[in-house]
């Protein structure tokens, strides 16, 4: 009898490892479209990395002066972190489906920090992180926003209310999602400051540019 419960228990956990795995790969290539390069290239404005801060995601877009560009990419990057958990839920078993989820909203964050296809060096991740949160817990991406625009509201700057954001609305998780939610999406906010490094450096010098700031 104790082999028999031995030999479920290992099968049950081979089955979550196995589908968190195809759930990280699924969304590891959801995440690793690059809308900005794409959506820049499909409107003759060349390659984002070449302009501005190089960075793929929507703010650096919004500099060429195409605010629909910009708009266009901040919803692909924020939803294909969405279409990743959404469309995992639909293709994996339910048994498992749930440690598949939260496998898939961390690949997809990750392939938008790392994408193959651009050599791996990809955006921030903000709108995909905010994406991935939908995706998994629509309350605590409604955290993400609150605390963001209360933020940028005060402070003025995109980044601080950014960072501030991604904490919280993290924490947020113990309360509206689950311990393992909450722990995941905490790696990911500390991958989320790793690449804010310039920005928090430039905060800290009183160099960081504000909302509707010009030049």
């Amino acid at each position: 009898m104790h082999e028999s419960l031995y030999s479920v228990i290992i099968t049950h956990w081979t089955l979550v490892v196995f589908f968190m795995t195809g759930g990280l790969v699924f969304g590891y290539l959801c995440g690793s479209i690059p809308f900005g390069v794409i959506f820049t290239r499909m409107a003759g404005l060349g390659d984002i990395r070449s302009i501005g801060s190089g960075n793929i995601g929507a703010t650096n877009v919004l500099r060429t002066g195409r605010k629909g560009v910009a708009v266009a990419t901040l919803l692909g990057d924020a939803l294909k972190g969405t279409f990743a958990v959404l469309l995992t839920k639909v293709l994996f078993f339910p048994e498992y489906v749930y440690y598949a989820c939260i496998a898939a909203a961390l690949g997809a964050f990750i392939g938008h920090l790392f994408p193959v296809w651009l050599h791996f060096r990809g955006g921030k991740g903000v709108a995909t992180f905010l994406g991935c949160l939908l995706g998994l817990c629509w309350p605590a991406a409604l955290v993400f926003a609150v605390v963001w625009l209360g933020v940028a509201f005060i402070s003025r700057y995109s980044s601080l209310a950014a960072l501030c954001a991604s904490v919280v609305s993290a924490l947020s998780l113990f309360y509206f999602g689950t311990s393992l939610m909450a722990c995941i999406a905490l790696l990911m906010v500390l991958l989320l400051w790793w690449k804010h490094q310039d920005n928090i450096r430039r905060l800290l010098d009183g160099k960081e540019g504000k909302i509707g700031q010009k030049g």
